[in-house]
């Protein structure tokens, strides 16, 4: 058995990438002015089929740029879950405003029923405005996390968002490609269905601008303030005159040539995503106490993720990364839950069960399109292994 180290996530680097980076370097548009950066922004709205899009640093500046859209201010307070990514929740307490901790249900993903239930027994909803009984805060958006490219309950979350007049934030940095295939949302992008849509391009991502994330939204109106705080706030470019506190949030001509790349191969990278995906979930859930996570049905995921889990035992999960990383193979647990971390741990929390049963049984293998089928069968190899 080869010994070469398999990594759990990295970029797959092998198309139009030197090309167009060395064009940037030779034309000499290599910072936030250039043709890259607004020809990425049009074809990654193309892809979602967004009216616009508007790039970023990050997908966390895309975050914190969309709750200030959302009218988040200081006063409020956001509704997030706790299992995800801390670069999900900490946009909020840039703002100054609160975050409310929800729980995910079985596709990870936040659980519309605890969410109806909060709203329903833990808030008061007058003159439009939902207003948490304990906190006396105004609930006026949410972070809706798609999270391994899987997808939230959309048609179950929306209703309640429309009831409740909160704004919605997709955070759909891992799931640039996945759609729904039936239903309401038939044909609709992760990241078009609420108000507004993130994604992130970092380097573990589908695709890659080394960093970097976009806005999309179905609102030209919003898109267009996105962009103006994004860049400073000038109101008058040429005579440097700002009417808004803006930011430096602006992408790179370098990064948005290589997202352009990336973005020509992203689904030939879901199609092997999508193998490989399967090649694990075939074996794996034939092995006693152990299963590969599923997918939403009705959706076509990007299958970013990969997640295997054990479903008895709470130990598994470290000595299956062990011995893993014994066998010179990264892996990796599920995010530690964001309201137990230590800048959340007075925050407001509701009913969390299923996340912390995942948090202790869920280990993560790798699923980069560079992986082939020799790799993951070396993977299964050690897995298969262990589980006897």
């Amino acid at each position: 058995m080869s010994d070469e180290f398999i990594a759990l996530s990295v970029p797959n680097l092998k198309g139009n990438e030197l090309k167009y980076v060395t064009d940037a370097v030779e034309t000499e548009w290599v910072s936030t002015a250039g043709p890259y950066v607004s020809d990425f922004e049009k074809k990654i709205a193309e892809y979602v089929k967004a009216p616009g899009a508007v790039s970023t640093q990050n997908g966390t500046s895309a975050l914190h740029i969309s709750l200030l859209l959302s009218g988040v201010t200081r006063e409020d307070a956001v509704i997030v879950p706790t299992l995800t990514f801390i670069a999900a929740v900490n946009p909020t307490k840039y703002i100054g405003a609160e975050p409310v901790f929800m729980d995910c249900d079985d596709s990870l993903c936040m659980d519309p029923m605890k969410l109806q239930k909060f709203c329903e027994t833990e808030c008061d909803f007058t003159d439009g405005k939902l207003i948490d009984k304990q906190t006396g805060r105004h609930i006026k958006a949410m972070v809706v996390v798609h999270v391994f490219g899987n997808m939230a309950d959309m048609e179950a979350i929306m209703p309640i968002a429309e009831k409740y007049n909160i704004k919605v934030v997709e955070d759909a940095t891992e799931a640039l490609g996945t759609y729904y295939t039936e239903g309401k949302y038939a044909g609709k992008f992760a990241g078009t269905i609420g108000d507004l849509g993130c994604y992130s391009f970092n380097g573990n991502k589908i695709i890659t601008t080394g960093g970097g994330g976009m806005i999309v939204s179905n609102d030209e109106e919003l898109l267009a303030h996105a962009k103006h705080l994004t860049t400073q706030a000038k109101a008058d470019q040429a005579n440097f005159i700002h009417d808004e506190i803006g930011f430096n949030y602006r992408m790179t001509n370098l990064q948005a040539a290589l997202g352009i790349a990336q973005l020509e191969q992203l689904e030939d990278f879901i199609k092997t995503k999508t193998t490989n995906y399967h090649l694990y979930k075939d074996a794996i859930d034939k092995m006693p106490g152990l299963h590969v996570q599923d997918f939403r049905e009705g959706i076509r995921s990007n299958y970013w993720f990969y997640s295997v889990v054990f479903e008895n035992d709470e130990k598994g999960r470290d000595q299956l990364i062990e011995a893993l990383k014994e066998a010179h193979i990264q892996s990796r647990p599920i995010w530690g839950l964001i309201s137990d971390q230590l800048p959340y741990q007075e925050a407001r929390t509701f009913e969390l069960e299923k996340a912390p049963w995942y948090w202790k049984r869920v280990v993560n293998v790798p699923c980069s399109t560079n992986l082939d089928e020799a790799g993951v069968r070396r993977v299964l190899d050690v897995v298969k292994t262990f589980a006897e």
